[in-house]
């Protein structure tokens, strides 16, 4: 008996990643071709893709799909025990069931697919266990599938263009909003009578890795005074450093720009 129940747990286990994988690899395909935008790392932006999906598609299948499929495995016993197609058709129906709640239909549809294919690998592996024959390739293959489909998508994506001190200046400004030269350089204004000069500067730390440095400098007589603020900054992350000295006296003005 628990030979038996061991045997449907292992069972149901593969079939639940098989099923999971598959359907979050053609979906995370599926992402991947329809954004035109991505260009580069395609196999990091695939394996991305995947693993949102089969995180949220192995969770409906572990819980609703396992739960479904022991009820209709319960009625096909009962009272339709050689119809295996109706045993499928019936999951598929119930596969509609998230989609329609959530008024999606193509995660309706979605859905339909993942249980007819968890319905056809089920049947097609308690075949197996029967006939004692090795299931190994179910797990095997869909990661063999992943490696392989990631390894061709990284090797046909162009390298990443060079991270520039101008494209880090470029990530601060976006993210920040700021007054200070949007090119490295000076810029010099006169502004209520002072006499204000802002800088822009990059400085490469490491390969890729730059301090980004605002500065300004002000002069009103012998009223003085230098002001800046500074970020690290990569390809994917900016990091406030701090600011140092004092904020110039026209700050705050509805004028200033």
């Amino acid at each position: 008996m628990y030979a038996k129940i061991e045997a449907f747990m292992v069972r149901k286990f593969i079939v639940t990643f098989f099923s999971s994988t598959v359907v979050s690899y053609v979906l995370g395909l599926f992402y991947i071709a329809q954004d035109h935008n991505l260009v580069y790392n395609l196999g990091n932006q695939f394996i991305g893709w995947f693993l949102l999906n089969f995180l949220y598609v192995g969770a409906i299948i572990l819980i609703y799909g396992n739960i479904v499929s022991a009820g209709i495995a319960c009625l096909h016993r009962k009272w339709f025990p050689n119809l295996d197609w109706l045993h499928i058709l019936i999951l598929g129906v119930f596969g509609l069931g998230n989609g329609l709640f959530f008024q999606e239909w193509f995660m309706a549809y979605c859905g339909m697919a993942a249980a007819v294919l968890y319905g056809i690998i089920d049947k097609w592996l308690n075949k197996r266990n029967r006939e004692n024959k090795t299931r190994r390739a179910f797990i095997l293959l869909p990661i063999g599938c992943l490696i392989i489909t990631w390894g061709l998508l990284q090797l046909s994506s162009p390298s990443l263009p060079p991270f520039t001190k101008q494209d880090a200046v470029d990530n601060v400004i976006e993210d920040e909003s700021t007054v200070f030269p949007q090119e490295i350089g000076k810029r010099t204004r006169e502004f209520e009578g002072y006499h204000v000069v802002r800088e822009t500067e990059a400085e490469e730390i490491r390969d890729e890795v730059y301090i980004v440095r605002f500065s300004e400098h002000w002069r009103k007589g012998s009223n003085q005074g230098t002001w800046s603020t500074a970020y690290k900054v990569n390809r994917n992350s900016l990091t406030t450093k701090g600011s140092t000295g004092v904020l110039p006296p026209y700050y705050g003005s509805s004028n200033e720009k």
